[in-house]
């Protein structure tokens, strides 16, 4: 789908919903279809190493995916882009997509998003919860624990008013036996 020329719109599932890192003139809770958030993303680099890796988020084919859309100015459209792929692209997990979506107030726009690779390496395919959760559970990376990440992404997401029943199924069995007392009462107070 080509954008259109007259708006510049990004659609962010995960992070970008409440750390987008540029500037926007307008932000929306959108739907995206044909597509779901799913933790299906070695990470290697923050949330895990190649030995150990952890799970990510990942837009993945099926379904749909609420989330955030940002207008941003077209005479800043260069620069978020740039600043985009230094923060999506180092590895080339996510490909580089526009996709119609559906803004809360009816509208339909084109909107850049980043879809995962299922052809990367670092594409982890589809989990079960408890599968899901025994491999963030064990998962450190340079950004800290992968616990952290899934648990911290989920407490946005309530927050925002979006509800994500199968993240919510992971955070459920990490709290439930699969993370140490400690950590687990750390978590619940998020």
């Amino acid at each position: 789908m080509a954008a259109d020329m007259d708006e510049f719109w990004v659609f962010g599932y995960g992070s970008l919903m409440w750390n987008p890192g540029f500037r926007f003139e307008e932000k929306w809770t959108a739907r995206a279809f044909g597509y779901r958030r799913s933790l299906c993303v070695h990470s290697w680099v923050h949330r895990g190493t190649e030995q150990r890796p952890g799970l990510v988020l990942g837009l993945d084919y099926g379904g749909s995916c609420i989330g955030t859309a940002f207008r941003v100015e077209l005479s800043d459209k260069a620069e978020v882009i740039e600043y985009l792929r230094e923060r999506e692209l180092v590895t080339r997990v996510y490909k580089e997509r526009f996709m119609p979506v559906q803004l809360m107030d009816g509208r339909r726009v084109p909107a850049l998003a980043y879809v995962v690779d299922r052809d990367h390496a670092q594409y982890a395919g589809s989990r079960t919860p408890a599968e899901a959760a025994a491999t963030v559970a064990v998962a450190v990376g340079r950004s800290g624990a992968n616990s952290e990440y899934v648990l911290n992404t989920l407490a946005h997401l309530r927050e925002m008013g979006i509800r994500d029943q199968w993240l919510e199924e992971v955070a459920a069995d990490l709290s439930n036996g699969v993370l140490s007392d400690s950590t687990t009462h750390r978590f619940k107070e998020i």
